[in-house]
């Protein structure tokens, strides 16, 4: 009997709901980043026991389950680390992400439960030939951003980004503007661009549009995928542009690529971090000096006061229920022209 498969949020750029596949064991040579795969859930069941559907839902899974989803890497400083290549001869992974990227877990986070372990099963066939992410994505005309980007960056992963770039929208929206929300790197969680669509966006885009299912990549690679990203937003009725960095400039996600590339259209820079000491090293370290710091290092007054002591920028708790105002009042400054 075929086995039902769970088709990740990895799988949301392709057809495998409505063509035919065959499911077949694939020689380890010949595996790559972004391959489609089945596999099969072990182990004994926690927390982390759920992959992340193409709707976006989160559901939780048990042993004997199987699932659709793709190869990848993680480098993740808070959580963990992995990559499908570390897979061993017994064919034993992890899901390494609530997306289900596929891979072996090289490092973890006491903190966390122990990541789902799965069987691989096969690699998804059509024709004879493995299928991957990148099958599945079109090509467009290169095309350079003409609107403006609010940009979003991180001392790390879980450092308030996301919820800053809801709050962002938020407020442009208010003002009747069309915007778009893109996560142009990280590892693949669906969850995260789907808030920018709640907050309002007009248009959502992320690295698993141009096949990647992370960005856990060489930069040689990385860079005309996000040129293709940029061509897609540039291709949009939009009036601005919310983009976020996942993780960290300084991490292996190809950040620093995508804050090059963007460069030019930035008009408006959130550091989110954890303390105001992290917003320091990020900013020596990586030359960078935002317009605003978001995030637990503005969780308080105190918070604040010390960001402004040891930076001389402002800081807003985006958590704050008031806090549309003050970034209004910020978004305003920097970009006037989108406000008139």
């Amino acid at each position: 009997m075929k086995p039902r498969y769970i088709m990740t949020s990895l799988t949301r750029i392709a057809d495998l709901n409505e063509v035919p596949f065959t499911v077949e064991p694939y020689p380890r040579e010949q595996w790559s980043e972004g391959d489609y795969t089945a596999v099969r859930v072990t182990g004994a069941p926690n927390k982390l026991y759920r992959f992340e559907t193409i709707s976006g839902r989160s559901v939780e899974v048990m042993p004997g389950d199987y699932a659709i989803s793709a190869l990848g890497t993680r480098a993740a400083t808070l959580e963990g680390a992995g990559s499908w290549r570390e897979v061993g001869n017994d064919n034993v992974m992890n899901s390494l992400t609530g997306a289900g990227l596929l891979g072996m877990t090289t490092s973890a986070s006491r903190l966390l439960p122990p990541f789902m372990t799965v069987d691989y099963v096969g690699h998804v066939m059509r024709n004879g030939r493995q299928l991957n992410m990148k099958d599945f994505v079109e090509q467009v005309e290169p095309a350079e951003l003409q609107v403006p980007v609010i940009l979003l960056v991180g001392t790390s992963m879980s450092a308030g980004k996301t919820s800053t770039g809801r709050l962002i929208i938020h407020e442009l929206k208010r003002f009747g503007l069309k915007v778009a929300g893109a996560k142009f790197t990280g590892a693949a969680r669906y969850h995260d661009i789907l808030s920018f669509q709640d907050a309002g966006a007009d248009n959502i885009l992320d690295f698993v549009d141009v096949g990647l299912p992370s960005t856990v990549v060489s930069p040689e690679e990385f860079r005309p995928l996000m040129q293709q990203m940029m061509a897609r937003i540039a291709a949009l009725d939009v009036d601005v542009l919310v983009a976020e960095a996942g993780a960290s400039p300084l991490e292996p996600y190809n950040g620093s690529t995508a804050v090059q590339l963007l460069l030019p259209r930035v008009k408006f820079t959130v550091l989110c971090a954890f303390d105001p000491y992290s917003v320091v090293g990020v900013m020596k370290a990586f030359g960078l000096k935002p317009d605003l710091v978001a995030g637990p290092a503005a969780a308080t007054t105190a918070a604040i006061d010390l960001v402004r002591r040891l930076t001389g920028l402002p800081a807003v708790d985006n958590l704050d229920p008031d806090a549309g105002g003050p970034m209004q009042q910020h978004l305003r400054a920097a970009i006037p022209e989108l406000f008139e």
